[in-house]
């Protein structure tokens, strides 16, 4: 049983708000041996995580760690959904700067998402793709701080130590991009295409006439802090 398996199963029962107890007896096994399956210290046969599945609406991919979504769906570009329209609406009703600064965001990572479209360099899509998804995981994590009852199970890195693992991957990340844009003479695998990335403001406007007022306020907003 791979180790992923007693973190979800104890989430799980967690999220429902039942007591090893209660979870056991509809289980139909002893507190005691779901305490083992919890803590990892014994394996389970396939009928019991098949039954626990069944019991806690979720797909045997997904008890098991095999995939992040509750019915073990494998997500391909064509099935991830665009903005969330109802968070957009509850947004709204709310305060103007999650707005505000949700929309300068999201349309200056399409801006750089597009770039990234244009020079087609696997390698650099990749490093950014991570760095920008540490940053939002590490600030999704602060959140979740904030309510002291939430499930510390929903993630494997323990949070003593996931802000220092998350900035030094996040350097790392910085590091191997810096290194394939700046040694690019002495690396025959780089040839990146220098005019695809020609980039003014004349030509971001031309081609991103939406948004890059959004990006030039990021631009902006983020000197400022640094100053």
């Amino acid at each position: 049983m791979n180790s992923d398996f007693p973190r979800i199963l104890t989430l799980l029962r967690k999220e429902r708000g039942i007591s090893q107890k209660q979870a056991a007896a509809e289980l139909n096994i002893s507190q005691a041996l779901l305490s083992h399956y919890e803590k990892g210290i014994r394996e389970c046969g396939l009928d019991f995580v098949v039954r626990t599945a069944d019991f806690y609406g979720v797909s045997c991919d997904y008890l098991l760690g095999r995939s992040p979504e509750r019915t073990g769906a494998t997500l391909s570009v064509d099935d991830l959904p665009e903005s969330d329209t109802a968070a957009d609406n509850r947004l709204s009703r709310g305060s103007i700067l999650p707005v505000l600064n949700k929309k300068l965001i999201v349309n200056s990572l399409t801006i750089i998402f597009d770039l990234l479209q244009k020079l087609d360099q696997n390698a650099v899509t990749t490093e950014v793709s991570n760095y920008l998804m540490l940053s939002v995981y590490h600030m999704f994590r602060m959140l979740y701080r904030i309510n002291p009852k939430n499930e510390s199970n929903l993630f494997t890195i323990p949070q003593n130590i996931s802000s220092q693992m998350t900035t030094a991957q996040m350097i790392q990340c910085e590091a191997r991009l810096r290194s394939m844009i700046e040694n690019t003479e002495n690396k025959k695998e780089y040839k990146f295409d220098h005019e695809k990335l020609s980039i003014s403001t004349e030509s971001l406007q031309q081609n991103y006439a939406q948004l890059t007022s959004s990006l030039l306020n990021l631009i902006k907003n983020s000197e400022g802090l640094l100053k």
